[in-house]
């Protein structure tokens, strides 16, 4: 099930300047996660972006959490 919704999520230079987008779509995976945090629902993200499926928000959130299980982080610059 996770491989399938992580299909879900794709890159294209030529989209979004090859941010992680929905489905090709110009959906980045931010937005939705700052639609999430901002407190709306996934209901309401689906009616407010017809062209959004409840699996798109639950892949944007298995994304999300694939990238946060880093093992360490390292300061690059100060």
């Amino acid at each position: 099930m996770d491989n399938t919704l992580l299909q879900r999520i794709t890159h294209n230079p030529n989209i979004c300047h090859g941010k992680p987008c929905i489905r090709g779509l110009r959906y980045p995976v931010e937005f939705i996660l700052e639609l999430l945090s901002s407190g709306m629902t996934t209901e309401e993200i689906l009616a407010d972006y017809d062209d959004l499926e409840s699996e798109d928000i639950l892949a944007v959130l298995l994304f999300a959490a694939r990238l946060s299980q880093v093992k360490s982080i390292h300061r690059i610059a100060s």
